[in-house]
């Protein structure tokens, strides 16, 4: 039975966890780990980060209206991968909009520039500590929300030389990130590697074993998502 958390506190009775995926087949994925894991809810909230953010902004007030809200959001799914390889799990330390801006005769000048915004939601440190932990071949590093997921090789190291901590692109985790922010909500970002970063090569692309890799993930990451107390 799940019951509300005293003081915000994530516990073993209190935790109330929504993972957010793109589409049906992630979210199935992710559900395959959790199904004796009652405090959590997965749902496909949508491609891109303007789906993801208003799909994740629906169910966290949907549960705060309701009396239940959520005490964690993760945003889960499969991506590229920039240096890793398919089946590899990444965890985000930092999740960044790669493409909200403006570009100028100098180039590319994020939203922040411009005065206005924010183009990165941070983890909170000990989180992702206790993830990376829980699934030690686990990459960490920053993941990237694009609106355009890239497709040559010149785009691919523009993003990894703007973005050197940058361990993988996918289309939702700001999106997630922004509505989590604006309820006050922890956020995480857990991937899985389906291809890399860079020409579209569909021969290449393992997203079976990359679903299986975020099965396995969530099996080793949902006790840490349970009991982690955002202290």
């Amino acid at each position: 039975m799940v019951v509300q958390a005293e003081e915000g506190l994530l516990t073993d009775t209190g935790a109330r966890v929504l993972v957010a995926t793109a589409v049906p087949a992630e979210r199935d994925a992710v559900a395959r780990a959790l199904h004796d894991h009652p405090a959590f809810d997965v749902s496909a909230v949508g491609v891109g980060p303007a789906a993801a953010a208003a799909g994740t902004a629906t169910a966290l007030t949907r549960a705060e209206v309701t009396g239940r809200p959520y005490t964690l959001v993760v945003s889960a799914g499969i991506g590229g991968g920039f240096a890793a390889p398919p089946g590899t799990v990444l965890i985000a330390d930092a999740i960044t909009v790669a493409d909200l801006g403006a570009e100028t005769p100098e180039g590319f000048v994020p939203v922040t520039g411009l005065g206005f915004g924010t183009v990165t939601h941070r983890p909170p440190a000990s989180l992702v500590r206790e993830l990376a932990a829980a699934v030690p071949a686990a990459g960490v590093g920053t993941v990237l929300t694009v609106s355009t997921v890239t497709g040559t090789a010149d785009r691919a190291a523009l993003l990894a030389q703007r973005h050197p901590g940058a361990v993988a692109e996918a289309m939702e985790g700001f999106g997630v990130a922004e509505a989590a922010a604006a309820h006050d909500v922890p956020v995480a970002e857990i991937r899985a590697v389906s291809n890399a970063v860079g020409p579209r090569d569909r021969a290449a692309w393992r997203i079976g074993d990359a679903l299986a890799a975020l099965t396995d993930a969530f099996g080793k990451t949902a006790p840490v998502l349970e009991s982690w107390k955002n202290t």
